[in-house]
Formats: C-alpha cells, sequence, structure tokens
C-alpha cells in the first residue's frame, strides 16, 4: 500500500548524524500528483466532521492547510514558543538532551472543538503527545493523529494509541 508514495520519499543516510536514515519528503513535495495523492488519502483516513486540523511546526503546516481545504476546516497553528503574537497557551516535553515547549494562540480552540492532529512524521511521539495534551488543555476533542511517514520501531503512533487517538500513516519506514 501506498508504495507510489514511499517511492517518492528519499532517503539521506547518515543525516544529520551517522547511522540516522533520514526520510527526506520534499521529494515527494515537488512531484504534484504525489502530493495530490498523499492528500487525497489523509483527508479518505479522516474519521468524522472536524472542526480544526492542527498542523506540528513546521511541515506540519503543509499538511494541515491541504487537509483543511477539502474537510472545510481551519487550521491551528502549533509552534515553537515565543513565535505566536498574543496569549498564548504552551506546553513542554523532553528531549533527548534537554526540553522544548510549544504553544498555540489561546484563543484558538474553542472548548469541545474536534481537532485532527496532523504532521509530516511520527517517530518517538514526543512532540505529538505534547500537542495532544496541549489542544486538550484548552478543551479540543482530539480523537485522530495522521501522518505521512512513521518509523514504527521507535514507538510513537502506539504512544498516541495509548492516549486513546487513532493514529494513520501512509508510509512507514525502518528507523536505521
Amino acid at each position: 500500500m501506498n508504495d507510489d508514495l514511499r517511492a517518492l520519499i528519499r532517503t539521506i543516510p547518515d543525516f544529520p548524524k551517522p547511522g540516522i536514515q533520514f526520510r527526506d519528503i520534499t521529494t515527494l513535495l515537488l512531484d504534484a500528483a504525489g502530493l495530490a495523492a498523499c492528500v487525497e488519502r489523509m483527508v479518505a483516513a479522516t474519521e468524522g466532521p472536524v472542526d480544526l486540523v492542527a498542523g506540528i511546526e513546521a511541515r506540519g503546516f503543509l499538511f494541515a492547510a491541504a487537509l483543511a481545504v477539502p474537510l472545510r476546516a481551519g487550521v491551528l497553528l502549533i509552534r515553537k514558543d515565543g513565535k505566536l503574537p498574543g496569549a498564548t497557551i504552551a506546553e513542554d516535553y523532553a528531549l533527548e538532551y534537554g526540553s522544548d515547549r510549544i504553544a498555540i494562540h489561546a484563543d484558538a480552540c474553542a472548548p469541545g472543538a474536534r481537532v485532527l492532529l496532523v504532521d509530516d512524521l511520527i517517530a518517538t511521539g514526543g512532540t505529538a503527545r505534547a500537542a495532544v495534551r496541549l489542544l486538550r488543555k484548552a478543551g479540543a476533542a482530539v480523537r485522530q493523529a495522521q501522518f505521512l511517514v512513521d518509523l514504527p520501531e521507535l514507538g510513537g503512533a502506539e504512544r498516541l494509541r495509548a492516549e486513546g487517538l487513532a493514529v494513520s500513516a501512509l508510509v512507514a519506514f525502518e528507523s536505521h
């Protein structure tokens, strides 16, 4: 399944450090038919109506906007802390070495809004899980997340499922 999309994703060995197989989606984004197929398949995988499509900075923004139009939903930007003007709410999360913080506008999401979380890739799930906590803190009903690429052996999709989300990805790659 989705071998056509898989073939459009370039693998760059040893980036950003030795031993990492970087899955570069820019080659898929350059292919008009591949991008259209990606969006159509993600829309088809969406369960029920959604009010907002939340994209995680930065590549998630591309997919959030593309999915929101056919889903007739708004786009909610999840940004690194300090990038949004006005009042925000934020959530901290752990990184391999240290921590980071993401934020949304405090008024971006009405309580009970049905939100679809999207990003280009799910690895360990740290950022996605923080995004779910942040959206739920804002009162959103977050029940599904979609990704172009899953690295299943890193466990991020399973961690999201453990938090009650339906998770789908169009393509899975071994992480090494």
